[in-house]
């Protein structure tokens, strides 16, 4: 159907932007108090970094990815996710070259072949940030709190916070041998995806929302008993650093998020009122990433959260911002001559940055008087053959219905 937008895509229509709107200046002002400055990256990639970054093995790269071949037969991807388009542009445009840590924001849209669902559509808009250059926890613990006080700020409740570390390449390997050898006895409890997972990406297995309740999942081994002493000491700081700002946190040791770059840090912020879609913003640290895509060995860390499913915690808890898009004044006229005056009186107060419209379908001037009413307009502005030839206007307050003529010039300062 030509008039139907494609499955898993939505028009934000005029009536819905001013909360899009509302919320990414939300995220602009929070953002520059940070000291994050915000990039825009292009909307498709090449596929292989994506491949490379996101890891083959995971749902993304195998089932969700949008990938064609352009005019020149290269293998494109629309992005999934912004964090390997921001690793890709701090390394083509060199912005390490000063040294130091490079923060970075961006807000924009994803894409996923998914099923569509609340709050999660296939082209999905997300709000994230990037540190990058820097190792230490406290700057993890920086982005967990943006992330917390950006979601605080819009005064929703219900709010958790899950944290977890899922080791390093010294000692994920033997978390992930422990976990193949305990998931293998139970081979045949596991979903197809799992099992697909067991030798992939086994870690996937502890977060799978279709195993996750059943009862062999409590005895798996847990990443604790494997970590080397720089990850445990890491994630003990980062513990500190969140008690000390007074966030509240629970450990989740079976957090690993969807993406293979992550490294050491890994959290996720719930909203539990949408269900088992909960998780609104989430992230952690990447330090194998930069490397992985051409670069130097270099820390980084971030975290993504998805729009949509804000602003649905927003609407549920009836907690956006009220709409008020009424004009100041509605212009109405009677005859040819009058309609240019009208025009001229329109312009100039728009110039003079006073909202204003007319009716251009030539009506009577009593349609239009109703036109003016139903536009939430406060002031009428009424011109025919006299006013064009006295250089006046009738304006009319349509609250209390008193009116007066005054001169054109005088227009502005008694609408303001």
């Amino acid at each position: 159907m030509l008039t139907n937008a494609p499955r898993g895509t939505k028009d934000i229509l005029p009536s819905q932007v001013e909360n899009w709107l509302w919320l990414e200046n939300k995220i602009r002002k929070l953002c520059a108090l940070y000291g994050y400055e915000e990039i825009r990256t292009p909307t498709f990639e090449h596929t292989e970094l994506f491949q490379r970054g996101i890891g083959e093995g995971t749902d993304v790269v195998d089932k969700e990815m949008y990938t064609f071949k352009d005019r020149g037969d290269r293998s494109i991807t629309l992005r999934p996710e912004n964090t390997a388009s921001a690793v890709r542009a701090y390394l083509q445009n060199k912005l390490y070259a000063n040294a130091g840590l490079v923060k970075l924001f961006y807000i924009g849209s994803m894409f996923r072949y998914d099923r569509p669902q609340a709050g999660r559509l296939r082209e999905f808009h997300q709000f994230g940030v990037e540190a990058l250059g820097e190792k230490n926890p406290a700057v993890d613990a920086e982005i967990i709190l943006l992330a917390w006080e950006f979601l605080k700020g819009l005064e929703l409740d219900d709010l958790t916070l899950k944290i977890n570390t899922v080791g390093c390449p010294e000692c994920r390997p033997i978390f992930r041998r422990k976990l193949t050898e305990y998931f293998t006895e139970e081979a045949d409890e596991l979903c197809g995806d799992c099992r697909r997972r067991l030798e992939k990406n086994p870690l996937r297995i502890l977060d799978c929302k279709v195993d996750g309740g059943k009862d062999f999942m409590d005895d798996a081994p847990k990443i604790e008993t494997c970590l080397c002493d720089d990850c445990r000491e890491h994630f003990a700081a980062l513990k500190k650093f969140l008690t000390e700002t007074g966030v509240p946190f629970d450990v989740n040791p079976r957090l690993v998020r969807g993406l293979d770059y992550y490294t050491k840090t890994a959290f996720e912020i719930q909203y539990a009122p949408l269900g088992a879609q909960s998780a609104v913003a989430g992230g952690g640290r990447y330090d194998g990433l930069i490397k992985e895509i051409g670069g130097e060995d270099t820390p980084a860390v971030g975290f993504a959260a998805g729009l949509e499913r804000i602003l649905l915690a927003l609407e549920l808890q009836k907690i956006l911002p009220s709409s008020d898009k009424k004009i100041a004044a509605f212009v109405v006229s009677g005859g040819s001559a009058a309609e240019v005056y009208a025009f001229k009186l329109l312009t100039d107060l728009r110039r003079k940055n006073i909202s204003a419209a007319m009716d251009f379908g030539k009506k009577s001037m009593k349609a239009q008087m109703k036109a003016a009413a139903k536009s939430g307009a406060k002031f009428a502005l009424i011109v025919g053959e006299d006013e064009v030839a006295n250089s006046t206007v009738t304006i009319k307050n349509l609250e209390t219905a008193a009116q007066e003529v005054i001169s054109f010039a005088e227009v502005p300062d008694k609408i303001i």
